[in-house]
């Protein structure tokens, strides 16, 4: 017997904004049936957005954006390879999502007259809202849990979908206090389990101290792939720039609308725009290891009211601890650039393209199976598009079980329970084994050693072939308790995504979006061979299969002229006002 096992009509995995939204609006349309929301750790306060959040960065907002040109700044920030009827679907149905929450009680920063006072941070567009109380958003979004319906289940982890004749009819996993096995049957599944924020180690060696969520090691992209469905782009890693020493963004979204920008060490301003893109991270890159760097936000320019203002926001609401950072190394924003560095690298859709395939509604290539939020394949999503993708998976899920049953219980049902039963718990039999945090910390270098863009066939072969032992690693690893559990079937998942993206990264033989996948052997960008979705799925010999998949023909046309517009965002160095010019300086070679 199971320690618990529940039957519901929908499971939702995840319990950030992607996770909240779909059970929400799951449950507003079955009024009468049963949601179930599965959290490891409390709705609360997790997922990617545990405190707060400053804005939204993607807002089409009538007035401000079309649909259509949200979609065409997409599809040039990525190269071409998009979904574009799934980005369209986000377009046209963000603002409705803007508007709910607004009812739900989430404040958008307005003008005097009552517009929305949208900024821009794009290259050609105006899409950043700001949330001046965006710290409230998730206390918000347990209340309309509540006032839902929706049945919440914290503290379990959720390890595997099952599958029944191909079909997803539930998940297994086990509660992170307890240890007790957990059995959940469902109709349909919609994973909303966030990116994998714990492939690459950061600079400072500590495990948790990542750009991303700590809490979100993989795990939505190993359940699904063990699923068999189809995962994309997972060589389109996610790199960001960040304040040096510091786990968090620079926050070019805050201060670029207020005039803040990046610098080299001369001061020089080198790009047009500072909109997260893989060309973006490549010429800063650049910039970072060429002769003019280091790199810095510049915000000392700015009048002292407008310093003041962004101090506000940034310290405020995503992350309290950076004023605390700066205050202790007696850095200020008016006073002096801050330095900014790297990230580690990650699988995040929501701020780069990969993720776990999806259509436009939300529909994963295994049916009763949906995914949204960070971890789904609908590019540059951020926070209103886990919302919006939410909203529209948990449309579909409905929709989907209308006519469906639950799998009958039968042999093969009872043999796939057994199997993950024994599998998740073997750690517990040996407490003197391996501990898991010395597992992930050999991954997770091994990762940063051979898998960091700029990329080589030779290392990240080196790479995979660690990552196929580190099989014998997990099998070795041991739990004294249920937390220790839970840290094992962790190093599982990041072991199962550095796979992915070691595999993925020698598939694809060019250099596309700029730092995200480029490779010194192949530099350059092949269209004629490489304008597709490279995706990866679980083959019926349990094997890591890739293959490609054809883009989709664009329901927005893209301009010859604009196609290019990404691969040219650098500025040539300028000299101070007054003083003669001199040539252009050559741009600087990738190390």
């Amino acid at each position: 017997m199971s320690d618990l096992e529940l039957q519901v009509d929908v499971l939702v995995i995840g319990g950030g904004t992607a996770g909240c939204v779909a059970a929400i609006k799951a449950k507003e349309a079955l009024p009468e049936g049963s949601v179930l929301l599965l959290e490891k750790a409390n709705v609360k306060r997790s997922g990617a957005i545990a405190f707060g959040m400053d804005g939204v960065n993607n807002a089409v907002i009538p007035g401000h954006a079309t649909p259509e040109q949200y979609v065409r700044e997409i599809t040039l920030a990525n190269d071409g390879i998009v979904p574009q009827r799934a980005i369209l679907a986000y377009a046209q149905q963000s603002f409705g999502m803007i508007q709910e929450l607004e009812a739900w009680g989430v404040k958008f920063q307005k003008t005097a007259a009552g517009d929305y006072d949208v900024k821009k941070v794009h290259p050609k567009g105006s899409y950043v809202l700001p949330m001046p109380e965006g710290y409230d958003i998730k206390k918000i979004l347990t209340r309309v849990l509540r006032r839902t319906g929706v049945k919440t289940e914290n503290r379990i982890m959720a390890t595997r979908v099952l599958v029944h004749e191909g079909r997803a009819v539930g998940a297994l996993g086990f509660n992170v206090r307890t240890g007790g096995f957990v059995v959940i049957r469902a109709k349909a599944v919609i994973l909303c389990c966030g990116s994998c924020g714990r492939l690459g180690l950061p600079a400072s060696g500590y495990l948790m101290g990542t750009y991303e969520n700590p809490s979100n090691a993989g795990d939505g992209y190993a359940m699904a792939y063990h699923a068999g469905a189809e995962l994309t782009n997972i060589e389109c890693f996610q790199i960001n720039p960040l304040i040096k020493d510091y786990n968090g963004p620079a926050c070019a979204y805050v201060s670029g609308p207020y005039g803040g920008h990046t610098v080299n060490a001369k001061g020089h301003r080198f790009m047009l725009s500072d909109y997260w893109s893989g060309q973006m991270m490549l010429e800063f890159y650049k910039e970072l290891n060429g002769p003019n760097g280091p790199v810095f936000l510049k915000m000392n320019h700015l009048a002292p009211e407008t310093v003041t203002e962004i101090e506000q926001i940034l310290h405020a609401t995503e992350r309290p601890s950076r004023g605390r950072f700066h205050a202790g190394r007696g850095v200020h924003y008016g006073e002096k650039p801050v330095e900014m560095a790297v990230s580690e690298i990650g699988l995040c859709s929501g701020h780069s393209a990969s993720g776990v395939w999806v259509n436009e509604f939300g529909e994963t290539t295994v049916p009763g199976l949906y995914a949204a939020g960070d971890m789904a394949s609908v590019p540059h999503g951020y926070m209103l598009g886990a919302f919006t993708f939410g909203k529209i998976s948990a449309g579909s899920a409905v929709a989907y079980v209308a006519d469906k049953g639950h799998a009958p219980a039968d042999t093969a049902l009872a043999a796939q329970i057994e199997a993950e039963r024994t599998r998740v718990l073997a750690p517990l039999s040996r407490p003197d084994g391996i501990q898991p945090h010395l597992v992930e910390y050999k991954l997770r270098r091994r990762v940063n050693d051979y898998l960091q863009p700029p990329k080589a066939s030779y290392r990240i072969e080196q790479g995979l072939a660690y990552f196929e032992q580190a099989r014998e690693d997990l099998e070795q690893i041991g739990a004294a308790h249920p937390h220790d559990l839970m840290r094992a079937q962790e190093c599982s998942f990041i072991r199962d995504c550095a796979e992915m993206a070691a595999r993925a990264s020698l598939y694809r033989t060019e250099s596309r979006w700029g730092l995200y996948h480029y490779r010194q052997d192949f530099p350059e960008r092949d269209d004629a061979n490489w304008f597709v979705h490279v995706n990866v799925k679980k083959g019926q010999d349990g094997a890591m299969s890739l293959f490609k998949r054809p883009v989709e023909p664009y329901v927005v046309p893209i301009e010859e002229a604009e196609q290019e517009f990404y691969r040219n965002l650098r500025i040539r160095e300028t000299v101070p006002l007054g003083q003669e010019p001199s040539a252009a300086a050559p741009e600087p070679a990738l190390a």
